[in-house]
């Protein structure tokens, strides 16, 4: 009976280390996991808005190579499979983030003009009504607006987004201090009445 154990044990050594010692690396895994992670960090979108998943994606390839090379290969192909999987949600989330700032900065863009039509309506309201502002710093920061509002559309062509969205943003301030301006003239003028 301990013979027989004893053989039944030395099988199954001899089996496990011919099994292990025959044990492929998981090169097609592995070869997918560089692709996967190189078009990630080729794509500027998974770049820009993605990027804490593109270093994940990374660490992961760095540990799959540390798996293979200590010939540990099912760890291997599992940081393969995670390389593959996370620079894939990478550039799957960066196209999304994209498009999402690609409206967000359209949208910006675009309440621009009315904005600036209603403003110059009130300057021109407010010279007819001759209120006590100082017109020629109006007129400059209105000026400047509409250079801003030029710039802001260039950028928005140019698919600079996050300088369009900034440019729009700056406009609105812009527009917003000079109707505050004639709001409060035109309240003093009521006021004196």
């Amino acid at each position: 009976m301990k013979l027989i154990q004893n053989s039944l044990i030395c099988v199954l050594l001899v089996s496990l280390a011919l099994m292990t010692g025959c044990a492929k690396p998981p090169t097609d895994e592995m070869g997918k996991a560089v692709e996967a992670v190189t078009r990630a960090e080729n794509d500027p979108d998974a770049v820009n808005y993605a990027g804490n998943l593109v270093t994940r994606a990374k660490d992961a390839l760095a540990l799959m190579r540390q798996e293979a090379d200590a010939k540990r290969y099912d760890a291997a192909k599992n940081y393969a499979n995670e390389a593959i999987t996370t620079a894939e949600r990478a550039i799957n989330e960066g196209r999304a983030a994209a498009l999402r700032i690609k409206d967000q900065a359209t949208n910006s863009v675009s309440e621009l003009p009315p904005l600036l039509m209603e403003t110059e309506q009130g300057i021109d309201a407010a010279k007819a009504a001759r209120l006590p502002l100082d017109y020629k710093s109006v007129d400059s920061e209105f000026n400047s607006a509409q250079r801003n509002t030029d710039q802001a559309q260039l950028a928005l062509s140019g698919s600079r987004y996050q300088d369009a969205i900034s440019l729009s943003n700056t406009v609105k301030v812009g527009l917003n201090g000079i109707n505050q301006q004639l709001s409060n003239a035109a309240m003093g003028v009521s006021r004196k009445k």
